[in-house]
C-alpha cells in the first residue's frame, strides 16, 4: 500500500550479482545508498520487507558496499527504534568494527549517535572494543586516531565516571602521546572533557587521580614533548584545569 510492489521488487533485486554484470557494476554501493531512504519510506512496520537484502549488502565482498552501509547504520537505527536496532543492527555494527579501516570510519564517525540509541546495559558492552579503534591497518592514518578523539569527547555523557576512569582514562592517554600534533592537540581537549566530567559528577577523588597521572606522565616527563603536552593541556583547561594542577604540584 505504501509503493508500488513491482518497485520494491526492482529494488531489491539490486543484490543479484547478475544484475552487477549485465546492468552497473556498482548498482549493489546504488542499492546501499539508498536503502535508509527506502526503509524510512516502508516504515519499521515493513523492515521484514528489507531485512534480507540489508543483510547481504553487509557481507558484500566489496568494501565501498560495506563502507556504504557503515556510514549510515546510526539513521537506520533511528527509523528502526531500540528493539530491531538491537536484533537486527547491531550484528551488523559488530561485524563493521573488525572491518577494514575504510569501512571501520564509517562507524566511527557516527559512533556516539549509534551508542546513544542502545540500552545501557547494551551500550556498556562497547567499552571494551573502543581501545581497538587506537589500532588501524596503517599506522600513517592518523585522522582515524583523530575522529576517535573527537568521538571520545561526545560518548563521555553516555558512561558514568567510573567507566569513563577504568575504559576511556587510558585510551586519552594514548592518544596524547601519539606522534601526529593534530591527534595529540584533540586529544588534550579530551582530557579536560574527562576531568570536567569528574567534577560536574562530584567524582572528586577520580579527578585528582587523574590528576597526579597527568602530573607524572607530561610534567615530569624527561622529553620536552612530554611536558609540552603538559603545557597544552592546561591552556586547553583554562584557569580552573590550571588552578587544580596548580594546588597539585
Amino acid at each position: 500500500d505504501i509503493i508500488p510492489q513491482p518497485l520494491l521488487d526492482q529494488y531489491l533485486s539490486m543484490t543479484d550479482p547478475a544484475r552487477a554484470q549485465t546492468v552497473d557494476t556498482e548498482i549493489a554501493k546504488h542499492c546501499a545508498y539508498s536503502l535508509p531512504g527506502v526503509a524510512l519510506t516502508l516504515g519499521r512496520q515493513n523492515w521484514h520487507c528489507l531485512k534480507d537484502t540489508y543483510e547481504t549488502l553487509a557481507s558484500d565482498v566489496q568494501w565501498k558496499v560495506r563502507r556504504t552501509l557503515a556510514f549510515s547504520i546510526h539513521e537506520l537505527a533511528v527509523i528502526l527504534g531500540d528493539q530491531l536496532t538491537a536484533a537486527d543492527l547491531v550484528p551488523i555494527f559488530n561485524g563493521f568494527l573488525k572491518d577494514l579501516d575504510e569501512v571501520r570510519i564509517g562507524v566511527l564517525k557516527h559512533l556516539y549517535d549509534f551508542l546513544k540509541l542502545l540500552h545501557a546495559d547494551k551500550r556498556r558492552e562497547y567499552l571494551y572494543q573502543l581501545q581497538e579503534f587506537v589500532v588501524t591497518d596503517n599506522s600513517r592514518n592518523w585522522r582515524f586516531r583523530y575522529e576517535l578523539a573527537e568521538q571520545l569527547i561526545l560518548i563521555l555523557e553516555l558512561y558514568d565516571p567510573n567507566d569513563v576512569y577504568d575504559y576511556l582514562r587510558h585510551i586519552a592517554l594514548t592518544l596524547c602521546s601519539d606522534k601526529v600534533s593534530e591527534v595529540r592537540w584533540i586529544s588534550f581537549k579530551l582530557v579536560v572533557a574527562i576531568l570536567q566530567k569528574f567534577y560536574a559528577n562530584s567524582a572528586n577523588a577520580l579527578g585528582l587521580n587523574f590528576i597526579n597521572e597527568l602530573v607524572v606522565r607530561f610534567r615530569h616527563c624527561s622529553k620536552w614533548v612530554g611536558r609540552q603536552a603538559f603545557a597544552f593541556i592546561c591552556q586547553v583547561g583554562m584557569f580552573s584545569l590550571c588552578f587544580c594542577v596548580y594546588i597539585k604540584c
